[in-house]
Parts: structure tokens; sequence; C-alpha cells
């Protein structure tokens, strides 16, 4: 027997999170404008849960009716985009990046291409900066990290010691 795959995700600050109990279907890029104004992004990788794999674990996404068809849900604290839904539908739509994991659901398709960026086959050219792990900036970031971290955790934010 085969244990079910389980993804858990949620927002970066922590207010809402959600878990997965079983496979994400069609993970794959949307390159629609919607989805691209929706995400801020040029693209927003998605992947179908069946509503009974579904449930929030932590808090209550806010929800922007981006269409008559569809509605989308984000975090109202920090707004990140967390889930395309149609309702009524058996499934819902997690964005990829919102998983604590998101390396583990590789995309096997795309979609909307003619909101793609023309430039895309050439991103692996451009000039790569160096990794800036060492630099004063990473380590202040590092160090007064509000972000969420990448699994569950009892309560959130987390409670600051009194030294």
């Amino acid at each position: 027997m085969t244990a079910k795959a389980v993804y858990s995700g949620g927002c970066q600050c922590g207010a809402v999170r959600y878990r997965v109990g079983g496979e994400l279907a069609y993970p794959h890029l949307c390159h629609c404008r919607m989805c691209q104004k929706a995400s801020g992004n040029y693209a927003l990788p998605l992947g179908a849960a069946r509503r009974d794999d579904f449930e929030l674990t932590r808090g209550a996404p806010s929800w922007f009716h981006s269409s008559d068809l569809v509605r989308r849900g984000f975090c109202a604290a920090c707004g990140t985009p967390l889930f395309y839904d149609i309702p009524g539908a058996d499934f819902i739509n997690v964005t990829l990046g919102s998983l604590d994991e998101p390396m583990s659901v590789q995309p096997v398709a795309q979609s909307n291409l003619q909101g793609k960026m023309p430039w895309f086959h050439a991103l692996d050219t451009l000039p790569v900066e160096p990794d800036g792990e060492a630099s004063d900036r990473a380590s202040t970031i590092r160090a007064s990290n509000h972000q969420h971290p990448d699994h569950d955790t009892e309560a959130w934010p987390q409670e600051k010691s009194h030294d």
C-alpha cells in the first residue's frame, strides 16, 4: 500500500495555513493576465487538490472574485496569494509557491501561453548575481526575519523571550 502524499503550506506571515492530504493534480504554470495580476508575477504555478483532501489548519483566507467563475484566496494580513477556487467544483487550486516544500511538485504543463513573456526562453542566459548569504544585508535580514517557517507550528508568531 502506497502512503498518501501530504502537502502543507501557507502565507508568508503564518496567519493562514493549509494541508492537502492527497495528490496535487495538474501542477502547471498559468500565464494568463488574470493570474499575473493576482500573483504580481509573470506566471502563477497552481496545483489542484480534491476538496475532500484539503483543510485549512490556521486562520481563513480573504477572497476576491476575479471573475464571475473564479475567486482568489489570499492572506489579508500579508497579501500572499494562496488559492484559485471555482466555488462548487470538487477541487481547489493551491499556489505551488505557498507550499512548505515547493520543489516537491514539478509542473507538468503550461496554460494560456498568449500571456507568456516572450523572453522567458532567454532567462538562463542572463548574468547571475552572486549569492549574498555572507553579506551584511543578508545577515540582517536573517536575524530579523518575520516570515513563517516552512513547516506547521503550534502558534504564530512565536512568543518572544523576555530576558
